[in-house]
């Protein structure tokens, strides 16, 4: 591990070690996939404590660890707010993306471990923060390139929070993890080695080095450099031994 890559570990062991000793919940911030990975890999040297990872929405790929201790049996709230953007004249509103939501927000001077997912639809965002710094980005963010915007707490409105799905079918010799990126992105399953080879390739947050892995219904493959899909499930097998599938790529 280099120093970056020890400073999570170290700090993701010293919240499970809070937990552990004072009996009381502690939540990390906000995990990248890489992050997500190193605490899948030391989750053997924790104390004894409960803990589970949660980004708010089953769709989102950055998540917090919630550890909960063992002899505790009440529920505390998950320190995570939605919030809600929208142009106050949408007539008049840019076309925004996920970059320009995301580089608005950091340019108000909140680091980005602070926020979570971005999810995007018509002329509206929805973004997961840490719920300590919702009121200042309430306060404060007011405008995303030249569109003036409001921003709220989004109260039960999850529902409407998914990301932009589009199902791609075909068919693939074994359903493993290189024919599933093959098919996802219409590359060869050649070209598909080198990410996995360079662990540029995750699924449900682990890096994956086989090419060979094999996938289950709702695994979640995320690509460095090529996006992310969902592994929906297997139709049928054609006549010549081949499966049909289905996968979703976030668009």
């Amino acid at each position: 591990m280099n120093k970056e890559d020890n400073y999570v570990k170290n700090r993701l062991l010293d919240l499970a070690d809070i937990t552990y000793s004072k009996n009381i919940y502690a939540y990390s911030d906000f995990l990248n996939l890489n992050e997500i990975n190193i605490f899948n890999t030391i989750t053997n040297q924790l104390p004894p404590v409960n803990y589970y990872l949660t980004g708010g929405n089953v769709y989102a790929e950055r998540k917090i660890v919630v550890f909960k201790p063992i002899e505790v049996y009440y529920e505390e709230d998950v320190p995570i707010t939605l919030l809600k953007i929208e142009p106050l004249n949408k007539k008049y509103a840019d076309t925004l993306n996920h970059r320009d939501y995301l580089g608005a927000i950091l340019n108000l001077g909140i680091d980005r471990s602070k926020i979570g997912d971005i999810f995007i639809g018509e002329n509206v965002a929805y973004i997961y923060v840490i719920t300590g710094i919702s009121d200042y980005i309430i306060n404060n963010f007011t405008k995303v390139k030249h569109t003036l915007i409001s921003c709220k707490i989004a109260y039960d409105e999850i529902e409407n929070v998914r990301p932009n799905l589009k199902e791609i079918k075909g068919t693939i010799g074994n359903i493993r993890l290189d024919s599933i990126i093959s098919l996802a992105f219409n590359k060869s399953r050649s070209s598909i080695v080198s990410y996995i080879e360079e662990k540029k390739v995750f699924v449900n947050g682990k890096i994956i080095t086989s090419n060979g892995y094999s996938i289950k219904e709702n695994d979640i493959i995320s690509v460095r450099g090529l996006g992310r899909v969902i592994y929906n499930r297997q139709i049928s097998v054609t006549k010549k031994g081949k499966n049909l599938v289905s996968v979703s790529i976030y668009c």
